[in-house]
C-alpha cells in the first residue's frame, strides 16, 4: 500500500480516516479540497487542478483524500489501494453538521453554517453519484485493493488493527 485513495460522500469521514491512515503508515497525505479551494472560497481553474493533481500522481507514495469524480479515472489508474467509506446518508449529514465552526486540516476555511446548497449536494450525491461510484469501484477491484467500510466504526477498527500490526496494510481487506 503506497498509493492510496480515500473516497466517499461528503461527511462520511474521509479526511478523518485519511489522517489516521497517514499516522499509521507515514504516507504523505494530500487533501483535494486544499488543491481545489482557495481560502477566500474561490476555486482554481480545472487546468491548474489537473496539473497539480498530475504532479501528485507521479509520486511514489501518497494518500489522496477526496472524490472529485471528474478526475477519479486517472487516480484509480495510479493507485494501488482504495478505501471507500460507504456511509449512510444520515451519518454523512450529521458528520457535516458536527464540523461546523471547527478549524479543519482538510479545508482552507471554517464553515460557519451548513450551506443549504451543500446539503442538497450531499442528498443528490447519495441518489446519483454514490451508485455510480459503487459501480466504478467494483470494476477497480480487479486491478487493485478495494476496502469498503459501511460505518465509521469499521474504519476506526481497521486503523486500530493497523496501528497494532505495522506492515499489515491489507489487514481486514
Amino acid at each position: 500500500m503506497k498509493r492510496v485513495l480515500v473516497v466517499g460522500s461528503p461527511g462520511a469521514g474521509k479526511s478523518t480516516f485519511a489522517r489516521g491512515l497517514r499516522d499509521c503508515t507515514g504516507l504523505p497525505l494530500h487533501y483535494l479540497d486544499w488543491i481545489w479551494h482557495r481560502p477566500d472560497r474561490t476555486s482554481i481553474s480545472r487546468e491548474e487542478f489537473d496539473l497539480r493533481l498530475g504532479e501528485l500522481l507521479q509520486g511514489e507514495r501518497w494518500i489522496l483524500d477526496g472524490n472529485y469524480r471528474r478526475t477519479l479515472g486517472p487516480r484509480l489508474e495510479a493507485c494501488d489501494t482504495v478505501f471507500f467509506l460507504d456511509i449512510p446518508l444520515e451519518d454523512c449529514l450529521s458528520g457535516v453538521e458536527s464540523r461546523i465552526g471547527k478549524p479543519r486540516e482538510d479545508m482552507p476555511w471554517v464553515e460557519t453554517a451548513l450551506d443549504p446548497e451543500f446539503r442538497e449536494y450531499i442528498l443528490a450525491f447519495h441518489r446519483t453519484q454514490l451508485p455510480e461510484l459503487r459501480a466504478l469501484l467494483e470494476k477497480y477491484r480487479e486491478k487493485g485493493t478495494l476496502i469498503r467500510f459501511a460505518s465509521r466504526r469499521e474504519g476506526e477498527k481497521y486503523l486500530a488493527h493497523l496501528q497494532e500490526s505495522p506492515g499489515k496494510e491489507t489487514l481486514l481487506g
